[in-house]
């Protein structure tokens, strides 16, 4: 049974809904402890004063943030729950907007969003007068000391939070090193052919289809070292050479799929006619 992991109530115009917060994402990855090679025996992390080398005590920790090398203000817990007092019960909801407005570089996490007892027909009319203006609420609060923009949306008669990155935490662009060229030319036949080929690979999206083949790998090997097995592995798949003839990896690339499907009707094995003419990107100034 999910425990909610944050309770208070969400705030539009004059209505206050009280709400619980639940984890709607459970992340699921294979874990090690640091050992000792000789012994096996687990590696104990100490905290170490890098002045005279003394381990120091939990309770002994500040938190402090370095405003020039080597220069520290202590900033205490009672400071910092201060500044979160306001806020930390309250989804305050700013604006209501269409979801194709957030860029999606700009979701984090998702949660569920659930009523608290004696709440639920206020959030009922919440998320069905949501659902019905297909809308998307912004809106803000904190969470572990943190303030988070959040966007609260309707999902299956669910509502989800899904806290968003703030705009200037959205690295440019422009900004990536060795970017390559994003000016360069290709040609209509190309295009028409890499056009062919995302229609070929085109289909409804099925997320129980997609597994974390590397954590299943990892698991089996896991599980046959436990057993006793000898393990072998085979050789690493080499790197993947740049290609030298566009045309012809994509050629190959779209006859491999036609021979994996077998003739189908509905579908040309052939490049669709190029479009007669193709503006030059602008350059910028």
């Amino acid at each position: 049974m999910a425990r909610s992991i944050w309770s208070g109530a969400v705030s539009f115009g004059l209505v206050n809904v009280p709400v619980k917060l639940y984890n709607a994402v459970q992340r699921k990855s294979v874990t090690f402890h640091q050992l000792h090679a000789a012994d096996r025996a687990r590696i104990q992390q100490r905290r170490v004063c890098s002045l005279d080398g003394e381990e120091v005590a939990f309770e002994d920790l500040v938190k402090g943030y370095e405003f020039a090398p080597g220069q520290y203000v202590i900033v205490d817990s009672g400071e910092l729950d201060a500044l979160a007092a306001r806020k930390s019960k309250l989804i305050e909801v700013e604006q209501f907007i269409d979801v194709a407005e957030i860029d999606p570089v700009m979701f984090d996490s998702t949660y569920y969003v659930a009523p608290a007892i004696g709440a639920a027909k206020a959030f009922r009319l919440m998320v069905d007068a949501m659902r019905d203006a297909g809308k998307v609420a912004i809106g803000r609060f904190v969470l572990r000391q943190k303030e988070h923009l959040v966007a609260l949306r309707v999902k299956d008669d669910q509502l989800l939070l899904v806290t968003l990155v703030y705009a200037d935490e959205v690295v440019p662009a422009g900004s990536l090193e060795d970017a390559g060229d994003a000016q360069a030319e290709v040609s209509e036949r190309e295009l028409a052919m890499a056009q062919q080929l995302i229609e070929m690979l085109a289909a409804p999206f099925d997320a129980s289809r997609f597994h974390d083949e590397y954590r299943e790998a990892l698991l089996a090997l896991i599980e046959r070292k436990v057993a006793g097995e000898e393990v072998s592995l085979a050789p690493a798949p080499a790197e993947p050479a740049p290609v030298p003839d566009l045309m012809a990896a994509l050629q190959a690339s779209v006859d491999a799929l036609a021979r994996r499907r077998g003739p189908e009707p509905a579908r040309k094995a052939t490049a669709r006619k190029a479009p007669a003419s193709r503006p030059k990107a602008k350059q910028s100034l």
